[in-house]
């Protein structure tokens, strides 16, 4: 049974869990997701001390951390050291967001030559230093949990944070959207309208939005437990989708997620 932050046993005579929220190669859309918690935020506060949060305070308590959020990819060798750090000052850390899951956006240049896209943005590109590759903070340190989406979901992220604090795993599904679009009673936009979309197997997570509004998904929530992405495929080209169009909408938000990144070649 799942609980909310109001719901954590720590009374104020208690030393609260201290909470510290971590940024690397992103956009912030999940750091301000997590300020977009309106009363929640109240409860969180009351509830642990957020040592950590440059996002919202400039004010820093050294480590260690009972929990650590952290967001977005390594695209630096600074961000490879520092992950280290951060993982050894943490008793759990939890990484959020398509970037800090999956590489993100920036994970594009894992299929081409970074030097070449460096140079066609940056006028002076010596001044730049990045790594070849756009890498989920899984593949350097070891992660506690792993919350989806770009961003997250708002009542994800509360879950995931009450069931860290309170020792327990937390009630995230790990079903694709389309069972999303049966709860609210969204119509197929494929079945119905032959409306192209990633739904069958990407993560739960956003409540269906796009197709909510007849739009086919676009794979925000990254790749589901167990996706049949051959299936899918299959019936992308049947509604008239060429290959190199199914090799796009798959090479997006979470374009070095394995069971997205192998769907084809580069985008």
């Amino acid at each position: 049974m799942s609980h909310t932050i109001a719901d954590l046993p720590f009374p104020g005579t208690v030393t609260r869990p201290t909470l510290a929220v971590w940024k690397f190669a992103s956009c912030d859309g999940c750091q301000l997701t997590l300020l977009d918690c309106e009363h929640e935020l109240l409860a969180l506060a009351a509830a642990v001390d957020v040592a950590s949060f440059p996002e919202a305070s400039s004010a820093v308590v050294a480590g260690p951390y009972d929990l650590s959020l952290v967001e977005g990819s390594v695209s630096t060798r600074e961000d490879a050291e520092r992950i280290h750090q951060i993982r050894a000052a943490s008793r759990r850390l939890v990484t959020i967001g398509a970037c800090a899951t999956a590489g993100g956006v920036q994970a594009l240049r894992n299929f081409a030559d970074v030097d070449d896209f460096v140079a066609a943005v940056y006028a002076t590109p010596a001044y730049i230093s990045t790594l070849a590759t756009s890498t989920p903070i899984s593949a350097h340190v070891r992660v506690d949990f792993e919350l989806r989406g770009c961003p997250i979901d708002r009542g994800q992220l509360l879950e995931v944070i009450s069931a860290f604090l309170a020792r327990r795993r937390p009630t995230v599904s790990s079903a694709s959207v389309c069972t999303e679009c049966k709860r609210r009673g969204t119509v197929c936009v494929m079945v119905a309208h032959g409306t192209p979309c990633l739904g069958p197997v990407t993560h739960a997570g956003c409540g269906a939005l796009c197709p909510a509004y007849h739009r086919g998904c676009y794979g925000c929530f990254g790749p589901m437990e167990s996706p049949n992405t051959t299936a899918l495929i299959h019936q992308l080209r049947v509604l008239g989708m060429s290959d190199d169009d199914v090799d796009r909408v798959f090479h997006t938000f979470n374009a070095a997620a394995p069971a997205f990144r192998d769907v084809g070649g580069a985008p």
